[in-house]
C-alpha cells in the first residue's frame, strides 16, 4: 500500500515550463508518475513532454483534476502557488522550493490544516512509494519495493540509506522528506502515525539531523505510545558549532 501517493495519484506541476519542472516532469514521467496537468501563469496552451499546460490551477483541476500538486516556482511565489492549489481542492502538496520565508511558510500551513490538506515541505525531495509513484527529485533507481518506511529530514541521506537498504535486500513501502526549513508541513510524529496504519509498512527508518527538537519529540511520541513497529533513527551530527552555519535552516533553531 505504502502511504499518501500510490499508482492511482493523480499528479499537477506547479512551474512546469521553469528549467527544474520541465526536467523533473520527464523523470517523473519516465517513472511512471501520473502527471495530468502544468501550471505556469502566462503559458496555458503548450505543453511539456505532452502534459497540458494552463494559466491557473483552478483551470487545470477543472480539465485534469488531481490529488496532489508539485511546486517547482520561485520562493517569492511560493505562498501563492499553495494557496491557490489547496483553494483549488488539491489534498497533497509537495513544495519542492527552498528559501521559502518563515511566515509565509506558517501562512501556508494554516491553510492546508483549515482546509484538511497536506503540506510535504518547503525545502523537500519529495515523496515516493516505490515501482508506483515518484512525486519528487529523488533518483528513482536507489529505491526499490518492500515494507520498510523511512522519513527525513535530509535529502541526500535518503538516498544513501535507501540504496544500503535495497542493496541490503531490503525494499521500501514509501520514502518521505518533511523538508529541512525550520516550519515544515508534514512532522515526523505524522509521517509515523501514517506508516503505524499502512499494512505493508513493516518497519520505520528516522533520519534526522542536529538543530531543533523534532526527533526528541519523534522519540517520546514512540515511547508514549509503545509504537508497534520496530524503529531504527539515525541524526546526523553531534552539535553545531559556535559561528559555524548549517546547512538546514532547520539546524539552528
Amino acid at each position: 500500500m505504502g502511504i499518501i501517493v500510490d499508482e492511482n495519484t493523480r499528479v499537477i506541476v506547479q512551474g512546469i515550463t521553469g528549467r527544474q519542472g520541465r526536467f523533473h516532469t520527464e523523470l517523473m514521467l519516465k517513472y511512471g508518475t501520473k502527471i495530468v496537468a502544468g501550471v505556469t501563469p502566462g503559458k496555458g496552451g503548450q505543453s511539456v513532454h505532452g502534459v497540458p499546460v494552463y494559466d491557473t490551477i483552478t483551470e487545470a483541476m477543472e480539465k485534469s483534476p488531481a490529488d496532489t500538486s508539485i511546486v517547482f516556482v520561485p520562493a517569492p511565489f511560493a505562498l501563492d502557488a499553495v494557496s491557490e492549489a489547496i483553494l483549488a481542492g488539491v489534498k497533497n502538496v509537495v513544495v519542492i522550493t527552498e528559501h521559502v520565508p518563515v511566515h509565509d511558510a506558517i501562512k501556508m500551513i494554516a491553510l492546508a490544516k483549515l482546509k484538511g490538506a497536506r503540506i510535504i515541505g518547503p525545502n523537500t525531495p519529495g515523496i515516493i512509494t516505490p515501482g508506483k509513484c515518484k512525486v519528487g527529485i529523488m533518483p528513482g533507481s536507489v529505491f526499490t519495493p518492500g515494507n520498510i518506511g523511512i522519513v527525513s529530514r535530509s535529502g541526500t541521506l535518503t538516498y544513501e540509506i535507501a540504496l544500503n537498504l535495497t542493496n541490503a535486500g531490503l525494499g521500501q513501502s514509501t520514502c518521505i522528506g518533511i523538508g529541512g526549513d525550520p516550519v515544515v508541513g508534514l512532522s515526523f510524529l505524522d509521517i509515523l502515525e501514517l506508516f503505524r496504519e499502512d499494512e505493508q509498512t513493516k518497519a520505520v527508518v528516522i533520519i534526522g539531523e542536529i538543530g531543533g527538537d523534532a526527533e526528541e519529540r519523534a522519540a517520546e511520541y514512540i515511547e508514549r505510545t509503545n509504537y508497534p513497529k520496530p524503529v531504527v533513527a539515525f541524526i546526523a551530527g553531534r552539535s553545531a558549532p559556535p559561528g559555524k552555519r548549517m546547512g538546514h535552516a532547520g539546524a539552528i533553531i
